[in-house]
């Protein structure tokens, strides 16, 4: 049996790595390692899955990326299977350095900004698309708001070019909780910051009557006394003060109508990419996000700070066991402090409500090989980079702080990308592995692809292949690709999900506490 250079048939991370990731499904067979030793291979091992390069003794971390990523349950010889059923996670010591390797990158001088074609708004913030938002208060209300955007079709809205639809956001919420509790001020915080969006021209606020979340609490609690694009009051709507359903549906269709002229005078202008703010998320992941699309998101996003611009990751849940890492590039102490405070929340959280953190890679992510979150967890946090962690922000919080930043969400990915939306990324970079088909109006969802099967596979939803960066090319050129079309997508270039329609229904806030 000839004997195959490791190189071909799989991906060493880092020298030291226990493991090695298949490349392609590799039979039994025999592999040359950089060492000049040769490695049986025992298993048939399929793609984006692990094998050992050495025998590993049971209660042994494994290690890959440089990283722990489990402990061994049982004896794993070389050669052989590495996944759930010889690995699991256990709790084990961080050393957090706080911002031990706090370097920062060298921004490009003034004389050099890129610019893209966007929406400047009187606030400072740009918008790289434009549309008008039915804002609904309360569940009671999210029909009514879709009835009124429902109205604004593609037909009676071809005489309005500049406006890109108009936009129902419903959600479940907004009554049975706590008056003032962590739940009614966090929905608030996210209706507003959808409200004041760069991407949001004008909005209506469309409400009940009878809810907990009541439209003249949230206008004076979240400062929403006048749409800034048309120095006006919003319009706000109360189905219970107007009569009825359709009273409501055409008291919101003329509010529309109202702002639509005024919309369409929009244009856009050359605005600084430094106006730009990415949200970084990761869904349906495979061993591959780790390797290829992850870090090329982190080298785009290192070349956006470098401009000036805001790139943030999310997903706390998926930095679990990596937290470190980020803590050691913490600009300070203190922001490095308050990611572990948040880490202590959700172990607390989880315990109380009986579940464990690493129950998070999903059965997809485990056919795909990932075996722990840790594993999952290092993949992820790939998409932040190298730049120093400049803040972390509470879920919806306003990202004020140019460079890298983290915001404190779930890892589900339209309730992860709702808080990163809120807080004002107007660009959003989705990296998958199984599948994700997801869009999020009323901002792009760029879709990356971890490897060249799954773009191929789904071309008419995937817009990038990071499968290119071990295929011949590198993870640098893939994030710089991914780089170019941010820009192209800021500017107006439609999306995959865009010219399929989808985005509406995945605005998703963050329910905290009981449903009374």
């Amino acid at each position: 049996m000839s004997v195959i250079p490791l190189s071909e048939k799989a991906v060493l991370l880092r020298a030291g790595d226990d493991v090695a990731v298949a490349r392609e499904v590799i039979s039994p067979t025999t592999l040359a390692l950089d060492d000049g030793s040769e490695l049986s291979v025992a298993d048939a091992i399929r793609p984006g899955h692990k094998f050992a390069l050495r025998d590993i003794p049971a209660d042994a971390p494994v290690r890959k990326y440089g990283q722990t990523i489990g402990f061994a349950t049982e004896g794993i010889a070389a050669g052989s299977h590495v996944h759930v059923h010889n690995v699991s996670a256990r709790d084990f010591e961080r050393d957090y350095r706080f911002a031990a390797e706090a370097t920062p990158l060298t921004p490009y001088p003034e004389s050099q900004m890129r610019v893209f074609d966007g929406y400047a708004r009187p606030n400072g913030g740009v918008g790289t698309r434009n549309y008008i938002a039915v804002i609904s208060t309360v569940n009671c209300s999210a029909s009514v708001s879709s009835y009124v955007s429902r109205e604004f079709d593609e037909e009676r809205l071809r005489a309005y070019a500049n406006v890109d639809g108009v936009l129902a956001i419903t959600h479940k919420g907004g009554c049975g909780t706590n008056l003032g509790g962590a739940d009614y001020v966090q929905l608030q915080r996210t209706l507003a910051g959808f409200a004041r969006h760069p991407n949001i021209f004008g909005y209506v606020l469309m409400g009940l009557g009878c809810e907990v979340n009541q439209i003249v609490d949230l206008v004076h609690n979240q400062g929403l006394l006048q749409i800034e694009t048309i120095r006006k009051p919003p319009k706000t709507i109360s189905i219970q003060e107007e009569g009825g359903i359709r009273k409501a549906i055409t008291a919101g269709i003329r509010a529309v109508e109202e702002m639509l002229p005024a919309a369409n005078e929009c244009r856009r202008t050359p605005q600084p990419i430094s106006k730009i703010t990415i949200g970084a998320e990761c869904g349906g992941s495979d061993a591959n996000s780790g390797i290829t699309a992850n870090p090329a998101v982190g080298v785009c996003g290192d070349e956006l700070v470098k401009y000036g611009g805001t790139h943030c990751i999310a997903e706390t849940t998926e930095m679990y066991g990596a937290e470190h890492l980020l803590t050691a590039r913490a600009v300070s102490e203190e922001v490095g402090k308050k990611l572990v405070g948040r880490i202590r929340w959700w172990e607390n959280y989880a315990t109380m409500l009986g579940a464990e953190i690493d129950n998070n890679p999903t059965p997809g992510n485990k056919e795909g090989g990932l075996t722990t979150i840790y594993e999952k967890s290092l993949g992820a946090i790939a998409k932040g980079g190298t730049s120093p962690l400049t803040a972390v922000y509470e879920f919806a919080e306003p990202m004020t702080e140019p460079g890298f930043v983290v915001m404190d969400t779930p890892g589900y990915d339209p309730v992860s990308v709702t808080g990163m939306v809120a807080g004002g990324a107007n660009v959003v970079l989705f990296t998958t592995g199984r599948g994700s088909v997801f869009g999020f109006k009323p901002v792009p969802s760029i879709k990356i692809a971890t490897n060249s099967r799954l773009y191929h596979h789904m071309i008419d939803d995937m817009d990038i292949n990071a499968g290119d960066a071990v295929e011949g090319g590198s993870v640098h050129d893939v994030g710089m690709t991914i780089f170019e079309d941010v820009i192209a997508v800021a500017s107006g270039k439609p999306t995959k999900s865009e010219l399929a329609g989808v985005g509406e229904l995945e605005f998703c806030p963050w329910v905290l506490g009981p449903i009374l």
